[in-house]
C-alpha cells in the first residue's frame, strides 16, 4: 500500500504551509507563531506522556525546549529593560517545570506552565492587532 507516501505527502504539505506563512510574517506573526507552536507541542507531549510513548515525549518535549529558547534569545534587555529580564525569567521557569513534567510525568506542571504562558501568547495576540489598528488610522490620516 501506499500510507508510507501518504504520510510523506502530508508533511510536505505541513512543511511547505509552514514556510509559506513564515516567510510571509511580520515579527508579530513570528512570535504568535512560536506561542501557538509551543502550546500545541506542550499537548502532544502530555498526549505522548499519556501514552507512554517515551520517543514521542521526548521529542516534543525537546521542540517545546528549543520554542522556549528561541523566545528567550529574541529578547532586547537593552530595549526592553525590566519587561525583558521578567520575560526571560518566566521562559526559564517554565522550561525548568517542563523538564520537572517531562522527568515526572507531572501533568500538574504541563498545567501550570501552559497557565503561565497562553496570557503571554494573549498578550502578544493583542499587541499585533493594536499595531495593526494604529497603522491603519496612520495610513487613513496620510490620505
Amino acid at each position: 500500500m501506499t500510507y508510507g507516501y501518504m504520510r510523506n505527502g502530508s508533511a510536505m504539505y505541513q512543511d511547505t504551509s509552514a514556510r509559506g506563512s513564515v516567510e510571509g510574517a511580520d515579527r508579530h506573526q513570528l512570535t504568535n507563531m512560536l506561542f501557538d507552536g509551543m502550546i500545541d507541542r506542550i499537548n502532544q507531549a502530555r498526549g505522548a506522556m499519556r501514552r507512554g510513548d517515551v520517543p514521542a515525549k521526548g521529542m516534543y518535549f525537546g521542540k517545546v525546549q528549543a520554542i522556549l529558547a528561541e523566545l528567550r534569545g529574541s529578547l532586547d534587555h537593552d530595549a526592553g529593560g525590566e519587561l525583558a529580564g521578567r520575560l526571560d525569567a518566566l521562559y526559564d521557569y517554565v522550561s525548568r517545570r517542563l523538564l520537572h513534567a517531562q522527568l515526572n510525568d507531572d501533568e500538574h506542571a504541563i498545567d501550570e506552565a501552559v497557565d503561565l504562558i497562553t496570557p503571554v501568547r494573549d498578550a502578544w495576540r493583542q499587541i499585533r492587532e493594536s499595531y495593526l489598528s494604529g497603522q491603519g488610522s496612520a495610513s487613513s490620516a496620510a490620505a
